[in-house]
């Protein structure tokens, strides 16, 4: 399964404009979009396209003008990364069937692995609401390296 250039790309500006807004502080100035694009290296009208998506559901708010930008729309504490590809993609499907029919197969049965397929959709999409924007931005989900053992 992969995850959509929009998920990726849309989870990667967030963070960036999460740390932004940390290092910042309260009450600064929006985060330009171009900034964004730079440091990310994405495309300025692709993150546009994003962006008006995110704010369509809530995620950012924009301010116009000379200083104007993105800022999120509530603390990245309280943003799940589910919500972040939710807003600009579809929902994630491991398996090939469409929604519209019952199985991926020709006759529209369910192919052998269908279950295993849905089944870990469903975990990811539970471990993508489980991890906040602020878990990203923090590294809170590094692995520490692993130990050698001295014998």
């Amino acid at each position: 399964m992969r995850l959509s250039t929009k998920g990726r790309y849309a989870v990667m500006a967030m963070a960036d404009l999460a740390r932004r807004e940390g290092a910042l502080g309260e009450g600064d100035r929006a985060v330009a979009l171009a900034e964004i694009a730079a440091r990310q290296q994405i495309s300025l009208s692709y993150l546009e396209q994003l962006f008006a998506r995110l704010r369509r559901r809530g995620l950012v708010v924009s301010a116009r003008g000379p200083g104007g930008g993105y800022r999120l729309a509530r603390e990245a504490e309280a943003t799940s990364i589910a919500e972040i590809v939710l807003a600009v993609d579809e929902p994630l499907r491991a398996t090939r069937c469409s929604a519209k029919s019952k199985g991926c197969m020709l006759k529209g049965e369910r192919c052998l692995t269908h279950d295993l397929w849905e089944e870990m959709g469903r975990h990811l999409q539970s471990y993508l609401a489980s991890v906040s924007l602020a878990d990203v931005v923090s590294g809170r989900l590094a692995r520490p390296e692993p130990q050698a053992e001295v014998a």
